[in-house]
């Protein structure tokens, strides 16, 4: 089958042809349909602190229909199409039992991310079986929408809270379509330009301000108050210290921009706040199953934010397009 392989050290990605994958007991083979392209992708394949490493699969985003079965396996069959949790967990280890996020397993067996590709093999517990009324362009959006959700949740946001998000990436914009089907109040979307205004409105924000020295003022009076709630979701020196701001006292705040450089936070500023924060990695099957179930009785379309199809042939040439400055929110590579 062809794959995308990222050679390591920052080096360019390539296309090849890899032996097929076989699916051992408890697995399902698929064949991969759609799998997005995320932010870690292209970050994490610059061969700096937080990389793939060398000769490495990728690809977490993915949804495809099921073409093999090892043995054992009897919650699925053949045809299926599924949504795929793209992270192995052992199932025994205290994080595992404790908080059934696979992505904190310290023992996990193997990696799921082999999304790239036109052949998946993955263990059948970590597979959510599509209901007709998705399509496999809804499947690949089941992971992205599972890290908004499970931030939103710990953000515990309550009826009428006061909402901000931080970013207008993809996993703002589920952000910000979380926080309107869990209840909040208003909801302002805070960016750095207004190329994804019209996105983030339709995701169910109020209002939409720019980064700069206007920020704060214009977000109270848009809110009618400052945010109990601010959702980080860009990743970016300076965007912690921008939310502690941001905060009304006693808030929460959830980091789920993963930034990975220092980002420097004035305790002081954040105490006479008497602020919480939260970081935040990861989600459990809990969020798939009830992203795959709910996802058509929304209110708006969360497909709206692809803006690019392509080809496999053509990832190693978009990776570098979203490096630098470009126009696209989510792209998905369609095998």
């Amino acid at each position: 089958m062809k794959a995308a392989i990222y050679p390591g050290h920052g080096k360019q990605i390539t296309i090849e042809d890899i032996p097929d994958p076989q699916p051992g007991p408890g697995d399902v083979l698929i064949k991969v349909a759609r799998c997005g392209i995320c932010g870690t992708d292209t970050s994490f394949t610059q061969g700096k602190m937080f990389d793939f490493g060398e000769n490495a699969q990728f690809g977490h985003e993915y949804a495809g229909e099921i073409v093999e079965l090892g043995k054992d396996v009897t919650d699925f069959k053949v045809g299926d199409r599924v949504a795929v949790l793209p992270s192995i967990a052992c199932g025994e280890c205290s994080a595992c039992r404790s908080h059934g996020n696979n992505v904190l397993c310290l023992n996990s067996p193997g990696s799921g991310m082999v999304g790239f590709a036109e052949y998946a093999r993955m263990p059948a517990n970590v597979a959510t079986k599509l209901p007709s009324v998705l399509s496999m362009a809804d499947g690949a959006l089941i992971e992205p929408m599972a890290v908004s959700l499970y931030g939103a949740k710990l953000a515990q946001i309550q009826p009428g809270d006061r909402v901000v998000v931080l970013g207008g990436g993809s996993v703002a914009l589920y952000a910000i379509y979380w926080a309107r089907r869990l209840g909040a109040g208003r909801i302002v979307a805070l960016s750095r330009s207004e190329r994804r205004k019209a996105l983030c409105l339709e995701m169910g924000a109020d209002a939409f301000v720019t980064f700069g020295d206007n920020e704060f003022g214009e977000t109270i009076e848009a809110l009618g108050g400052p945010p109990q709630v601010v959702l980080e979701a860009v990743g970016a020196e300076g965007m912690l210290s921008k939310a502690v701001m941001h905060c009304d006292q006693f808030g929460k705040i959830v980091s789920l921009g993963f930034c990975t450089s220092p980002d420097p936070v004035i305790p002081g500023i954040a105490s006479f706040k008497c602020a919480t924060m939260q970081f935040a990695v990861g989600y459990t099957m809990k969020e798939f199953h009830y992203i795959a179930s709910q996802m058509d009785k929304g209110h708006c379309d969360p497909k709206a934010i692809i803006s690019n199809d392509i080809p496999l042939a053509d990832l190693p040439a978009m990776m570098e397009v979203l490096r630098g400055s470009n126009n696209e929110t989510k792209v998905h590579v369609v095998m």
